[in-house]
Parts: C-alpha cells; structure tokens; sequence
C-alpha cells in the first residue's frame, strides 16, 4: 500500500498490519500515513477481517513521526486533522486491535500501540513520550490515553520529561498488558489475536466501544448504553449459539450474523 511502507498479511480472521520502514525505525512519513489510514479502513471494512495485530518491521515497533522528511505546503493544523482522523480510526475500529512491540515505541509511535486495545512486548522494548525533546507537544492521542491509563501525575512525569522507559516499567503503570521473550512473542500474539478473532463480533464491538465511552458517562448512561447493546445482542445469532454450546458442553462458534432481517 503507497509504496509498501504497511503491507498486510490475512491469515484466517486475523489481519496483521505491518509499518514497513525499518531503515527509519518505522518512522511514519506522509506517505505512511495515508497508507495507515488506508489500511485501518480496509480492517473496518472487510467482514472476513475478525482481529487485528499492528507491528513494525526489522525489529522496532514505531520511532513516531518521520520529522525528516518534506512536510510539503499543507498547514500543519490542516496535517494535524488528517493525522487525528487516523488515531480515531484505529481507537474506533470495531474489531479488536493488538499492538506487537519490539524494540522503539516513542512518541506517536506508542501512542500508536496505546490505542490498539491489547498490548503485548518484548522485555527490551523501550517507550518514550519524546515529544519535548523535540520541542513539540503530545499528539496521537496522547494527551487523552495517558492520564485515562496512569493517572494524571504520572502521565505528567511521561509527557513533561520525555523519559525513556522499559517493558516492565510499562506493565507495571498498565501501559503494556503482557511482555514476552522474543522467541515467545509472534506464537502469544497469534495465539491471542486467535482466540479474539474467535468471540462475538457484535457483542464484542459493543463491549469495546461501552468501554470506551464509559471514562466519561455517569452510571446511569453506562447502564443505559448496557441495556441498547444487550437488545442488539438479543437479534443475533451470537447469543443462541452460545447457549446451545454450554448446553451441549461444545464450543459456540460466533458468525456476527443476524435473526432480523
């Protein structure tokens, strides 16, 4: 896509989506940027896509945006809408999202893999938000995940200081949800992005989106959202073949389809 800087690989339900610049570290230039969002479009989209894995090539994650390269004549607060719209597509995505880390995730980088849903790394991998090292301010998200993820102190100390920090650390502050030796990583990933790809579709978009909306409802919004999605369930065939299955002792298998027409 645009050149090969993200490439795609569909095994089964699972859509492994690749930033292809290692000699970059990954870092993400126009180019890449219009072939990410054009990539997350494609996952949204396409019904046999069920999970989604997001990871770099070469052996790091993301080093943020590429500040080298040629920003053309477009204003900056114009490129900024068109870089949020990608944070939103990937935050929005119905589909399950799992960030495999190796390596460097700094800046839009790891708020990249901050906003996929699961996180899992690699004890070595390094997280960095850089931004004031570089004389900038959070972007990606960043100034929303954090503070929702750590707290706002800690958030702070991240985004003020621009401190690198390593997987354990990371796990510890609920910033990365496994951590994985190399050799361990790509089965763990798969394995789990397997059994994602295997659950509800419906209901599991529901879940993720309730979840999401919840950091800033009351209780009596959140239930009310509980109480809409479970309706929507209802109308699926999700919800019988779940039932049958615990009757019968089997596995359910979830298709996402619909008993209304």
């Amino acid at each position: 896509m645009d050149g090969d800087t993200v490439l795609l690989a569909q095994d089964g339900p699972v859509l492994t989506v690749t930033i292809d610049r290692p000699r970059r570290k990954n870092a993400i230039d126009g180019p890449t940027w219009s072939a990410l969002r054009k990539a997350l479009e494609h996952a949204a989209a396409e019904d046999s896509v069920r999970a989604v894995v997001l990871t770099g090539a070469g052996g790091d994650f993301c080093a943020g945006a590429d500040l080298s390269g040629d920003r053309g004549s477009q204003h900056p607060l114009h490129r900024m809408h068109g870089i949020n719209d990608i944070a939103l597509a990937l935050y929005e995505l119905p589909k399950p999202v799992v960030a495999k880390v190796r390596g460097v995730a700094v800046g839009a980088g790891w708020n990249l893999a901050l906003g996929c849903d699961l996180v899992v790394s690699t004890p070595d991998a390094r997280f960095s938000q850089i931004f004031a090292k570089r004389g900038l301010s959070l972007d990606f998200g960043g100034s929303w995940l954090l503070p929702r993820i750590v707290g706002m102190q800690q958030a702070k100390r991240l985004a003020l200081l621009g401190e690198i920090i390593g997987a354990k650390e990371a796990l510890e502050l609920g910033l990365v949800t496994w951590i994985k030796e190399d050799h361990e990583l790509d089965e763990f990933v798969a394995d789990i992005a397997g059994r994602l790809a295997q659950g509800p579709p419906i209901a599991m978009a529901q879940s993720k989106d309730m979840l999401h909306a919840g950091s800033h409802q009351s209780f009596r919004e959140a239930l009310e959202n509980e109480a809409r999605a479970q309706t929507i369930n209802f109308a699926t065939a999700d919800g019988p073949a779940a039932r049958e299955a615990f009757v019968n002792k089997t596995e359910a298998v979830f298709t996402g389809e619909w008993m209304v027409r």
